[in-house]
């Protein structure tokens, strides 16, 4: 049976784990809080190593660092505190130096499910505010990961064999159209759950483009798992009127989310 946590156990990083590396070969967990709030999330550590990643002029080898990475995705919950405000830092009048997202066009969680279910829907911009405002309330640093980090945890995840989606894995032949909960498929070898499919997950690309990884429950069964990226095209906001098109969400782009990785 697939792990399962509470709904909230969300995915992001810091403070209430060690905040001590741990020892080699020690796969390690973080149990991380938001001051103020009731939220708590698990972040995993992934060991550094040697990855192959696209670059500006081909593939491009790259030495990764060890770092922490988000369990899950990032869902709804705390998103929502960021987006909308709910933290009250405008109402007592407090300095708040992190643009916050416009009203979205729609329902940007396309009624798939809110509580418990990944965020959706929304544009990278959007993902690295959330990861600046997500650092300033707890002093750590966190961040989209790294394409080169993402491929790595990738990597590890699979533990040198094919995925078993089956097991792993919300995609187009399971998905009933539509995200699922966090947490709903079976972890994979490092603890990490819907590394592949759900929500694809932003990345920084060595190469400057809008790039997501993992595939998604929008794609078939061969574009999702390690291998999986898709570029952002126009058809990601192909219905939102206003001009320009917004910077914080994706009209089009019920199968985009995030999650975030803490830097050591």
């Amino acid at each position: 049976m697939p792990a399962t946590y509470p709904l909230h156990l969300l995915a992001a990083g810091a403070v209430l784990g060690a905040l001590a590396t741990p020892a080699e070969g020690r796969q390690a967990i973080s149990r991380d809080s938001v001051p103020g709030t009731l939220f708590v999330f698990e972040l995993v550590w992934v060991k550094g190593g040697p990855v192959t990643v696209p670059g500006r002029e081909g593939p491009q080898a790259v030495q990764v660092a060890p770092f922490w990475i988000g369990r899950t995705e990032v869902t709804w919950e705390l998103y929502d505190v960021f987006a909308y405000d709910l933290d009250g830092a405008r109402d007592r009048g407090g300095r708040d130096a992190i643009a916050r997202p416009s009203r979205p066009y729609g329902a940007p969680d396309y009624g798939f499910g809110h509580q418990g279910f990944p965020v959706i829907s929304v544009a990278r911009d959007a993902a690295e505010a959330f990861a600046r405002w997500l650092s300033e309330r707890t002093g750590q640093r966190y961040r989209l990961p790294t394409e080169a980090e993402w491929v790595r945890a990738a990597g590890l995840a699979v533990g040198g064999a094919a995925a078993d989606l089956a097991q792993l894995a919300w995609h187009a032949g399971n998905s009933a159209g539509q995200s699922h909960a966090i947490a709903s498929r079976a972890a994979d070898a490092i603890g990490l759950h819907d590394l592949f499919g759900n929500a694809a997950e932003w990345v920084m690309s060595a190469d400057g483009r809008r790039v997501t990884r993992g595939g998604s429950w929008h794609n078939p069964p061969a574009l999702v798992g390690p291998d999986a990226r898709a570029v952002q095209d126009d058809s990601w906001n192909e219905r939102d009127p206003q001009y320009p098109k917004s910077r914080w969400w994706l009209s089009d782009g019920p199968f985009v989310g995030f999650r975030l990785v803490r830097e050591p």
